[in-house]
């Protein structure tokens, strides 16, 4: 299987902090649906900027379809949807907003307006196209933010602590469109390990500037010794499950420290 991204020796520091992150190496294969699991202030945002091109890594190299990561560059391919949507979206009203991205691709208007029109369809706005961004729900404004990321068509969808600030009608929502979208590469982190099982395909878990392990949902998430190691729980569908098993789970590949 092909990958549709990776990175070599991914290294990042703020000022007066250690290393963030600290010569990662990871390949997201196109259609691998990625949860990235860790305690707060383990770098899985900062990952995520580094993989956009928003902000430069120290050392190491990063790649979108074999191509180099350059920072400041607009990489289409690759779609973000922050945590904080109210802070993406800008325009005056959200069919605006959905076509901010394809107009900064330099598409033509006729191609910029049908993909409005089916990211809008997609994720079921389209009663919404109209509105001002800043009066909806936090549910609708994901949503928007969402479609905003679908009209480019990227190769690589990246969500930022998805389900924060939705309800239980909308977390499901969410759920059934990614589940409907089985092409698409997705980097999901979130602390909703439920959510995590559900939609994932694949988790790895970040701490201390590296990915202490990586395998499947379960066979990660359900080992106790390993969740609390991280400051994190076994998720509640699994407990009783894997949750006493203290070597590695079948299915998980723990990394070095």
């Amino acid at each position: 299987m092909s990958s549709i991204f990776s990175a070599r020796g991914l290294t990042f520091a703020y000022p007066g902090r250690g290393h963030v992150l600290d010569k990662v190496n990871f390949d997201l294969a196109a259609g691998e649906r990625v949860g990235l699991i860790g305690p707060n202030g383990a770098g899985k945002t900062t990952f995520f900027l580094l993989a956009c091109g928003i902000i430069k890594p120290l050392a190491g190299e990063l790649q979108i379809a074999g191509q180099p990561v350059v920072p400041g560059q607009f990489y289409p391919e690759v779609g973000m949807v922050f945590q904080h949507t109210a802070d993406q979206l800008i325009c005056p009203s959200v069919r605006e907003d959905i076509a901010f991205g394809p107009q900064n691709m330099g598409l033509p208007q006729e191609e910029v307006a049908r993909r409005v029109e089916e990211a809008a369809r997609i994720t079921g706005i389209e009663g919404l196209l109209e509105r001002p961004p800043h009066r909806l729900s936090g549910g609708e404004q994901r949503l928007v933010a969402l479609a905003g990321v679908l009209a480019m068509e990227p190769r690589l969808l990246i969500l930022d602590e998805p389900t924060s600030d939705l309800d239980l009608r909308y977390r499901r929502r969410l759920i059934n469109l990614l589940a409907a979208m089985p092409e698409k590469a997705m980097l999901i982190a979130s602390h909703d390990l439920e959510f995590i099982l559900e939609v994932c395909t694949r988790v790895v878990l970040l701490e201390g500037g590296r990915f202490q392990a990586d395998g499947s949902p379960d066979a990660v998430m359900s080992d106790g010794s390993l969740m609390e190691k991280h400051g994190l729980e076994v998720p509640h569908s699994l407990t009783g499950t894997w949750h006493r098993h203290r070597g590695p789970a079948p299915g998980r590949r723990d990394l070095p420290g």
